[in-house]
């Protein structure tokens, strides 16, 4: 898989999450503002993943995309959100 194909994909899941997240009820350790406020950096990711992309330099979009999943995997693991990222329809 090619770099730029590579991107597009990670691109496509992680905006389908960010599109679809939702933060957890009982959440004590960090208040909403925080965690939206960290929601918002995984987003800037996001937007510099896509700039990157749009001038073909796939490897630094590649790494930015990542940081955003990252983050979200991060708040996820906490429980601080609910999201389930998208299945690949690539069969191996």
């Amino acid at each position: 898989m090619s770099g730029e194909s590579l991107l597009l994909k990670y691109l496509q899941s992680a905006e389908k999450v960010l599109t679809e997240i939702k933060l957890q009820d009982d959440v004590i350790v960090l208040d909403e503002d925080k965690i939206r406020g960290i929601i918002d950096q995984a987003r800037r990711y996001m937007s510099d993943a896509k700039y990157y992309a749009e001038r073909k330099q796939f490897e630094t979009g590649l790494v930015s995309v990542a940081y955003c999943e990252g983050i979200l995997d991060a708040l996820r693991m906490l429980g601080m959100v609910k999201f389930t990222w998208p299945q690949s329809e690539e069969k191996p």
